[in-house]
């Protein structure tokens, strides 16, 4: 084999690191902005006058090269994001977070033989068990096995020759994204949602390019829970609304329900106590000082109507409020689920742990 090798450009390499860079901020902002890419060039404008960007990067180039690149695209003399960048958006999101989780293995969903799912193959060989398929059962080893104990000769293949190879069984999973929008998440200066978009962005592309047998779909909930487009998801905005999550797990339930899937989940992420309900009358009920315990239990009765469908609850509460902590914990013991405590900053990192990792598992 001929290698060529050619002088190293320097030049060439801080552009191309100089591009990394300003892709990664004006992703950030392009969610910080709700998709608005004209404000998002602003920013970056007006980070570089406050020294906060470096002055070497050339903005005007970069906004070039992201319109050559069909990034972004002119419209009405305005620019926006083409469906390249979404999904440019979506991709970085998925890269940035795994580059921040530990190393360890990307797995299917496996489960202990629940459900309809494929099977795959592990190296590991055992002994046969009664009740083992007769298609796990490895009959090279087997028969090799009969060779050694008795012979050429004398080929009697018996029960304790029989070696069976290990199995994991992968089935598919629904999940709804269960996103709060209510004012809180951008309450007192801390911004809330862009990272939690920037989450859903890379669950969305992982599960695109890793797990296409999955669905995944998603609500957001304030005064009332909607399910959008995924490809709408650059573009939520935080609203002036109370927080109903009872309206928001109901709806996901029910878009549930509807799937095929051996099984289901719910990922909630929130960061507020509930403060609204619509009542059976049609009646609107709002409570925003303390957990109302009219308002807390119609939601905990959304948690038990989940658990008895065999849907799980995970919720990730970015917020440390030990007072908001004691109804998170209520709603995950009724539910049977899961619930972390975790901050805008690693949110991505529990979520991601949680829908990969906790998957593989032999079964017997």
């Amino acid at each position: 084999m001929r290698l060529r090798y050619t002088k190293w450009n320097q030049e060439l390499f801080k552009q191309l690191k100089d591009f990394q860079n300003l892709m990664q901020i004006f992703n950030y902002l392009i969610l910080q902005t709700a998709g608005d890419v004209e404000k998002a060039f602003r920013l970056m404008q007006y980070l570089q006058r406050q020294g906060i960007l470096d002055q070497g990067f050339d903005l005007a180039e970069f906004k070039r090269r992201l319109e050559n690149e069909e990034i972004v695209r002119r419209e009405k003399g305005r620019f926006k994001l083409t469906h390249k960048g979404e999904q440019k958006i979506r991709t970085e999101s998925l890269k940035l977070i795994f580059n921040n989780l530990k190393k360890g293995p990307l797995g299917e969903h496996a489960v202990p033989r629940e459900g309809m799912g494929s099977k795959e193959y592990l190296p590991e060989r055992r002994s046969f068990q009664f009740g083992d398929e007769i298609g796990d059962i490895d009959f090279r080893e087997s028969f090799y096995n009969t060779l050694k104990r008795a012979g050429p000769e004398k080929l009697s293949l018996a029960e304790d020759d029989l070696r069976v190879q290990e199995v994991e069984s992968s089935t598919s999973c629904a999940t709804v994204l269960l996103l709060d929008i209510s004012h809180s998440m951008i309450l007192y200066g801390e911004d809330r949602i862009t990272p939690a978009k920037q989450v859903s962005l890379a669950l969305t592309e992982l599960i695109k390019t890793q797990f296409a047998r999955d669905s995944l779909n998603l609500v957001l909930f304030g005064d009332e829970a909607v399910e959008v487009k995924l490809d709408e998801l650059p573009y939520v905005e935080v609203g002036p609304y109370y927080t109903n999550t009872k309206a928001g797990l109901q709806l996901a339930r029910q878009i549930l329900l509807r799937k095929k899937h051996p099984n289901k989940q719910i990922f909630l992420i929130t960061d507020g106590k509930p403060s609204l309900i619509v009542k059976s009358n049609g009646q609107i009920y709002r409570n925003s000082v303390g957990l109302d315990p009219v308002i807390v239990n119609r939601t905990l009765d959304e948690a038990v109507a989940c658990r008895r469908k065999r849907i799980t609850i995970t919720t990730f509460m970015v917020t440390s409020d030990p007072y908001l902590q004691t109804f998170v914990k209520k709603l995950t013991e009724l539910n049977k689920g899961r619930a972390y405590f975790t901050s805008p900053d690693n949110l991505g990192e529990y979520i991601f742990w949680d829908f990969v990792s906790n998957r593989r598992r032999k079964i017997h």
